[in-house]
């Protein structure tokens, strides 16, 4: 039988592997471990949470799964982090070329604003109308051509300090420079995809004609407890371009 604490970190009709799940989740989302950090062993996990070392490992296995944490063979399990360039921009950046070539995008910030929440965009970040925002924009360019143009808004609750000074004084990923700088994990994200038009301001920023049919990707990105951070319109051009998605 698990520990007190394990059976009231979660319901108990769940699988006690999804409830060690649970309060680990809890931990990470703590802060107790820090991306980047190895994690307890499963020994001396199944011992503070008094279940067995295969039930720890089943939980570990599903923190996997949802990319929290990272098994190292001969190593230890670590607490993902964006920080791993490559893991971390591939999962989430689905534009790729036709040639299939796996490329980095070079990213270039044009500015930050300070806005209220309108009506969609509070429904969507759970935040009330009228509240904080930050507006990024910022374009993704490879090889030196404009490719997609990213709005992204942010609770300004949470990033108190973003500047684009900040931004462009850091060197990495924009999801490391939220984790490493803010201390928030962007984890999972929903995506919606349509056709549109290429406006003025869009295509003068892509180099394109206005009214060049454009991808337009509005996505929800979610930290701990399913929680949104992040509501980001990408407008993709699509010559020499597509989106990928790898179904499992």
């Amino acid at each position: 039988m698990p520990s007190q604490s394990a059976a009231s970190g979660a319901p108990s009709f769940a699988p006690l592997y999804l409830q060690i799940k649970v309060l680990l989740s809890k931990s990470l989302e703590a802060g107790e471990w820090r991306p980047g950090e190895a994690i307890p062993s499963e020994i001396e996990l199944a011992r503070r949470y008094a279940v067995s070392q295969g039930t720890v490992r089943k939980a570990i296995d599903a923190l996997a799964a949802d990319n929290l944490v990272v098994r190292r063979q001969g190593k230890g399990t670590f607490v993902a982090t964006h920080t791993e360039e490559r893991t971390s921009l591939f999962r989430f950046l689905r534009i790729r070329r036709n040639d299939g070539a796996d490329v980095s995008p070079l990213s270039r910030l044009l500015d930050v604003r300070r806005a209220k929440a309108a009506a969609d965009v509070a429904r969507l970040l759970a935040m009330k109308q009228g509240e904080a925002v930050l507006v990024l924009r910022r374009v993704l360019e490879y090889s030196g051509e404009p490719v997609v143009l990213d709005e992204i808004t942010l609770p300004a609750s949470l990033f108190r300090g973003l500047t684009k000074a900040r931004y462009d004084a850091y060197r990495g990923s924009m999801y490391s420079f939220f984790e490493s700088e803010f201390g928030v994990r962007m984890l999972k994200a929903q995506e919606k995809i349509r056709a549109v038009a290429a406006d003025a301001a869009a295509a003068r920023v892509l180099a394109t004609e206005e009214g060049t049919p454009l991808l337009a990707v509005d996505r929800v990105t979610l930290t701990y407890a399913d929680r949104p951070v992040e509501v980001r319109r990408g407008l993709c051009v699509t010559h020499g371009y597509h989106y990928l998605n790898e179904l499992y």
